[in-house]
This record gives structure tokens, sequence and C-alpha cells, in this order.
């Protein structure tokens, strides 16, 4: 039997799947985060990371640890060719290091052309023509971009408690904030964050947080939820005319945790159908890590499943 992988890796976890030549999903294995913001070259955060979550999935295939692999294909969040980490290394003779766009877009999206924004702990847009153009937009990285992500969510959230701290009142969402992280005041909290005592993603996963707030009612809340709605949109539609594809029915998949927040889906779809009113908002198909999985079929000249089932 012949079998590939893909891996998604990310800044809050790591996911690989090991699928067989019938597109079946043998074993799923996750992992730690992979992103490289920060890490010193060499860094083994990402390769040690891939290693754990292949070796979970094989496992999980009831296969032994070093069985060989056609291909494997990691997408990483943030990857650029200038990537200084250690590379992954497998028992496989096509091992491709790319960015995570491209494999979210490959498991949400059979047919092209397609969009895909992705929102987990950063943000990206990425879609592909049908005819061999790309485009990715955003995916600019927590300094300068990632709007709609988590983390972007999560960083306003906390800026407009400060901001009423400042004027000495409390706020619902900065009292939330000291229970979620438990500290004392959010100062403290905001030291914490800066030295990397709080993790950008232990502060994304405040976005869910938010998320409830909004949903019961809070103005504040509320309105970070509907920017960040309004800025994934966006993405999509700076990508949709990137390509030149404005006026046509071009489905936008909507992928990442914070579209596992039905309300969330429901209110950028909304405000997608104002953006691009022709461009569908879709669930994906398939999860990054399968997506990951179709592109080393063809990395290896293998046949691509039709489609993919889970053992």
């Amino acid at each position: 039997m012949r079998y590939v992988a893909g891996i998604d890796a990310g800044q809050s976890s790591t996911t690989a799947v090991v699928v067989d030549a019938d597109g079946v999903v043998l074993g799923r294995g996750t992992a730690g985060p992979a992103d490289h913001v920060d890490e010193p070259p060499g860094s083994r955060k990402c390769a040690d990371a891939c290693a754990a979550a292949l070796s979970a999935a094989l496992e999980a295939a009831g296969l032994v640890r070093d069985t060989p692999l056609e291909a494997v294909h990691v997408g990483l969040s943030g990857y650029d060719d200038d990537f200084d980490g250690a590379p992954p290394v497998f028992a496989s003779a096509h091992v491709r290091l790319a960015h995570d766009a491209p494999i979210a877009l490959a498991g949400a999206v059979h047919a092209r052309p397609a969009i895909a924004v992705i929102a987990g702990t950063g943000s990206v847009a990425y879609g592909e023509d049908g005819a061999g153009a790309s485009v990715r937009v955003g995916g600019w990285g927590f300094l300068f971009g990632d709007e709609g992500s988590g983390f972007a969510v999560a960083r306003d959230a906390l800026a407009r408690a400060m901001a009423a701290d400042d004027r000495g009142a409390r706020s619902p969402l900065g009292d939330a904030a000291l229970a979620y992280f438990d500290r004392r005041d959010l100062r403290d909290l905001a030291t914490a964050a800066q030295l990397g005592r709080v993790t950008r993603g232990e502060l994304a996963a405040f976005a869910r947080v938010v998320h409830d707030a909004a949903r019961l009612g809070d103005p504040d809340a509320s309105a970070i939820v509907a920017g960040a709605a309004g800025a994934l949109a966006e993405l999509a539609g700076v990508a949709i005319a990137r390509l030149k594809l404005a006026g046509r029915s071009v489905p936008v998949a909507l992928c990442g945790g914070a579209f596992r927040n039905d309300a969330f889906f429901a209110r950028t779809r909304e405000q997608l159908g104002v953006v691009a009113p022709q461009a569908p908002a879709v669930r994906p198909r398939y999860d990054a890590a399968v997506g990951a999985a179709l592109l080393a079929f063809a990395d290896a000249d293998l046949p691509v499943p039709d489609r993919v089932v889970e053992a």
C-alpha cells in the first residue's frame, strides 16, 4: 500500500493525517504549535511539532513510525521563502514545506476559481482562478495585520478594556480578561503579554470569550466581532478583485478555528454578501491537513483521489 501525509502546522496546534492511495484517512495526530515567529535560526519548533503530529498519525493508523511515505506536504502558518528553522525530515523522498493558505483551499473547495479565507490565531485569504493565477491577501502577521483573526479580536478587546481602565472605569471585557488570564489587573496582563509570559496563542484563545460576550449583547464585544467579520469579508473581496473574478459566482470557503463559531460564520457570510454579492460563503469540505495530503499526492505524481473519507 502507498501512503501520503499532510500536515497543517499552525500557530496554536499542528495536525497531521496519513492517507492511503484510495483516499482513506487512516490516522490523525496532533501536536503543539509550529509557528516560527520569534524563533532563532535553526529552531526545531516546526520540525519537532510536525514530527510529533505525524508520529501520532502513523500510530493511529496502525503503522510503524518509519513507514515509507510517497510524499509529505507541510503547510506552515506564516511560511516564507526565508524560513530558517530546521527543516522537517521524514521517511519520504518528497517533502515540501510551504505556506498554509494553499492547503486550506485544496481541502476546502474542489472546483476553481475559488477563494479561502482562513481565520485562526492569524488570518489570510488565498485564491486561485483555475487558469494558473493565484493570489494571497493579508497574512502580514500579528504586528502588521491578521485582521479578523482570534489574536486581533482578543487584542482589540483588551485594548478597549485598557482604555477604559485609563479613564478609571471598569468594563465587562476587562473583568472577563482578568478572570480568564488569572491576573490581578490589566497592567499586569499587558506586561505579561509583552514579555511573552502569555503567548500569542493564549491571547488568541481569549477571542472565544469575546465572541460569547457579543452573543450576549455586550456592545463593545459586538462592535469588535462585527469589525472582524467585515475585515475578513474584505480580504475575500480583494482576492476576488485581484484575480479579476468580480461578478462571477466564486465560492469563498471560510476556514479555520474562528469559523467553528456558527454566529461568526453567519456574520462573515452576511458581510461577504455586501462586499461580493455573487460570491457564496461555503463550509470547507475537508480540513487543511487533508488539503495538504491532497497536495502531497500531486507532489508524488500520484492520482489525486476524487474524495477523501475517514477510516
